[in-house]
């Protein structure tokens, strides 16, 4: 009888995979990954890239709130030339929970200060390095929706 493994969602930029902004990825040592991939299946996603948005791509941040209120229409993900990626981002967090959904999903490990990710900051919008205690719209997304919580689609 084979045994399947749980799955956990990873940022892909955390396993090495070049889709940040930048075209970077970011530097983890990959022996924390070898040890989770023991027990659990790791299934890659960056919710900016599967949403269509380009690699490199010019750096954004939430501008007015954070994820939640981008969701929610009260905030805006504006790239530092300005445009507005919102749309990207919402579709992203979107593509995010359906992943979660259809393969079982509960747990996530994801790039922290990304306006995608951050889980517990993110950058203030002001594209001078400063982070504040807030969440990306991925994560706010996913948590609310897999934690049942009330939330217009």
């Amino acid at each position: 009888m084979q045994y399947n493994k749980p799955k956990v969602l990873v940022s892909s930029c955390l396993l090495g995979c070049k889709v940040r902004y930048n075209a970077s990825d970011v530097n983890v040592e990959n022996k924390c990954f070898e040890k989770l991939a023991q027990k659990y299946e790791l299934v890659a996603f960056c919710p900016e890239v599967s949403a269509g948005l380009p690699t490199p791509r010019p750096s954004a941040e939430i501008q007015g709130g954070e994820g939640l209120d981008v969701l929610l229409g009260l905030a805006k993900v504006i790239e530092i030339d300005g445009v507005d990626v919102s749309e990207a981002f919402i579709c992203g967090a979107q593509m995010a929970l359906e992943i979660c959904i259809e393969e079982n999903i509960s747990l996530a490990i994801l790039n922290e200060s990304s306006p995608s990710c951050g889980s517990s900051s993110i950058y203030d919008g002001s594209f001078s390095g400063v982070k504040k205690n807030r969440h990306g719209c991925n994560s706010r997304f996913v948590k609310a929706k897999r934690n049942r919580s009330a939330f217009p689609t």
